[in-house]
């Protein structure tokens, strides 16, 4: 099957663009020119719109097995294709916990058979993400795990930190972590600041996230570990890693698009759809995560989709569980407000997506060039849409963006050469 991508353009390195026009030739990019005269089985106009690489995240729940009600794969990676994501690494806190040969297994086969897109599923550090047994790190990367991580949890002992990253280490893995010390959570469900005192609401600390990461960054140069950091909130955070990166320890970090976008100061009352572990911290903390990325001690964004039942949500903060959706806002909500404002250039965010994770992870994607994979996105950067939680693709609702205006939406999302979503394709 051939296909011809005609009359778009492209972003180069230097954040300009030029003419583009791409031939797909089953899998793989065949030709990339400014004009492409070639006969095809399928051409697409693109009137044009943007062609940028396949986004990737790696970090993202989908929630099956055992979690059906919220997610599927079937219905996340919808959502990812819609979101402009063809490359997404689910998280294993599933029931059961990809922790096992058989359970990773099958995880596995129900990817082949379901997902809509490219899932790289990640498998657990512990045993049932309970912080006690390790697992065999060395069998789960030959069956195909992408890395190890108990997401959700943090490992509360150096000696099983230390000991599974030696085990990564041995295999040539990634230790990917949640990080957060329980012993000074305090039962919290917001930032430990303004808003959990004017909502009386008990606080989370940004010492519990920081104080794990001083130690695992010690950790992980004794051991020699490649060591990563979920969804970096907190200034502190950010100044450990930025040492930790020069004293020359292998480690690498993610911020999400919502403590980019948002502060504790965007909680105006007991919204559940605000509530995410961690928890929207302060203006400070923000504004150290963008000055992070820009300096290279943060090295790229990651969503951390985590969908949620709508009764589930609508606890309020004491009861509901954390987590927000991601995956079909994140690019437009960027490109808005940080690209448009001036923060931040097209191509560095783009990198930050595609290429960049890419390289972290040693993953053969992320670029747009003749002989790569035939990962694409395609986004119309003039149109205003408003981001509307009823019309999202994942069973998930769960978002504090609704309503919000933007500008960079994905119209067709091509992986591994088979289109995967197109904005009319519904209806």
């Amino acid at each position: 099957m051939k296909t011809i991508l005609k009359n778009a353009k492209r972003l180069l390195s230097s954040n300009e663009m030029e003419a583009c026009e791409i031939v797909i030739n089953g899998n793989r990019i065949d030709k990339l020119d400014t004009v492409i005269a070639e006969e095809a089985d399928k051409i697409i106009d693109l009137k044009g719109k943007l062609i940028l690489p396949g986004f990737i995240d790696v970090h993202i729940h989908l929630r099956e097995p055992g979690g059906e009600h919220k997610e599927t794969i079937i219905s996340g990676t919808e959502a990812a294709a819609r979101g402009g994501y063809t490359t997404v690494c689910a998280m294993p806190n599933t029931n059961p916990v990809p922790d096992s040969k058989e359970s990773l297994t099958a995880i596995l086969e129900k990817i082949r058979t379901d997902a809509l897109v490219r899932v790289l599923p990640y498998a657990a550090i512990t045993k049932g993400l309970k912080g006690e047994e390790r697992t065999n790190i060395k069998e789960l990367s030959e069956i195909g795990a992408f890395a190890f991580t108990d997401d959700g949890v943090g490992i509360q002992t150096a000696d099983q930190m230390l000991r599974a990253m030696k085990d990564a280490a041995a295999c040539g893995t990634a230790i990917v972590a949640h990080c957060e010390d329980n012993s000074i959570v305090y039962g919290g469900v917001v930032h430990d600041g303004e808003v959990s005192e004017r909502l009386n609401l008990p606080g989370i600390p940004s010492i519990t996230e920081s104080v794990q990461i001083a130690r695992d960054v010690l950790l992980a140069e004794k051991a020699g570990c490649h060591y990563h950091v979920c969804h970096v909130s907190t200034k502190e955070s950010v100044r450990v890693i930025r040492d930790a990166k020069s004293a020359g320890i292998n480690v690498t970090a993610e911020v999400t698009p919502h403590h980019l976008l948002m502060t504790e100061q965007d909680i105006r009352e007991n919204d559940a759809d605000y509530k995410m572990n961690p928890p929207l911290r302060s203006k400070e903390d923000q504004q150290a995560l963008l000055e992070g990325l820009l300096d290279g001690t943060i090295d790229f964004i990651a969503t951390d989709h985590a969908p949620h039942a709508a009764d589930e949500k609508a606890q309020g903060f004491l009861k509901a569980p954390f987590g927000i959706v991601g995956l079909e806002t994140a690019f437009p909500l960027l490109h808005t407000n940080l690209v448009q404002t001036g923060k931040i250039t097209l191509q560095q965010l783009v990198a930050w997506m595609t290429n960049k994770p890419a390289e972290v992870f040693n993953l053969p994607y992320g670029t747009l060039e003749e002989g790569s994979i035939a990962d694409i996105t395609v986004v119309d950067l003039e149109k205003v849409s408003v981001i509307d939680k009823n019309s999202f693709y994942s069973k998930g609702k769960n978002t504090p963006f609704q309503d919000w205006k933007v500008k960079g939406i994905p119209v067709l999302t091509i992986a591994e050469g088979n289109i995967v979503y197109k904005e009319d394709i519904h209806g």
